[in-house]
């Protein structure tokens, strides 16, 4: 018998924004809904979500509320518990800090709509096996700059042997781009501001703590945030499928 996924139960999907640089896409629907090889962005997280163990998820919403609801409605696993932001837009961490009373104390994923990646359906049972809470209060799935469409930053960092990440800081480029995935105790929003904040400046002070790790994406991230990207994973998806 096969043992159970490592790693949390619990997941905060990040929905609620506004989409605007996928506009017209998200004229009438959340970005969360555009359609990718198929299916809505939401699901294609959900789907590995579920697959890695997660038995709710907690989505925020926003932007068309009504119409996110009505489709996650129609999911059976994993259970989704909405965290309504329909009176105030909060950001990552803000909506995490909002969420803290639909969440436990363990550790979540927290993982973003827009990314869209290929490597094996194992890709977050693997990564989850390195977390240990004991050295870390957050750790983030990274992509090779190499391995991915839709970007075209100078990446976010670097990554040490013994897996703690280092910003970009002042160099030209750093070789990892975050993906959208990460692993973290929700507490470490606690004590943030009201209102509207990135996690960010967190990670920030969590790296100069040496308690930031991360990983790197044995496959292809997609990173669909604009229209033009949005075509780039389709045509990567269906020669995939090829």
């Amino acid at each position: 018998m096969n043992a159970p996924p490592a790693g949390p139960k619990t997941a905060m999907v990040l929905a609620a924004g506004l989409g605007t640089r996928m506009r017209p896409l998200t004229n009438d629907r959340p970005k969360a809904l555009v359609e990718v090889g198929g299916r809505a962005l939401i699901d294609h997280v959900l789907d590995r979500l579920a697959d890695a163990g997660v038995e709710t998820a907690v989505v925020n919403v926003h932007w068309f509320a009504d119409g996110l609801e009505h489709h996650l409605a129609r999911r059976t696993a994993p259970r989704i518990v909405i965290s309504d932001e329909r009176e105030q837009l909060l950001e990552t961490g803000g909506g995490l800090k909002k969420a803290r009373p639909l969440l436990s104390d363990d550790p979540v994923w927290v993982a973003n709509i827009d990314s869209v990646w290929t490597g094996g359906v194992g890709a977050l049972r693997r990564f989850a096996e390195m977390w240990d809470p004991e050295r870390m209060d957050a750790a983030l799935l990274l992509a090779s700059r190499e391995q991915s469409i839709g970007f075209e930053g100078r990446g976010d960092f670097f990554l040490e042997e013994d897996g703690r990440l280092r910003f970009r800081g002042q160099s030209d480029s750093a070789p990892y781009a975050y993906m959208g995935v990460h692993i973290t105790k929700p507490q470490i929003v606690d004590d943030g501001p009201a209102g509207g904040f990135s996690l960010t400046p967190t990670w920030r002070r969590l790296a100069s703590e040496g308690r930031l790790f991360g990983a790197v994406l044995d496959g292809v991230w997609m990173h669909v945030g604009d229209p033009g990207a949005r075509d780039e994973a389709e045509a990567h998806l269906a020669g995939v499928a090829a």
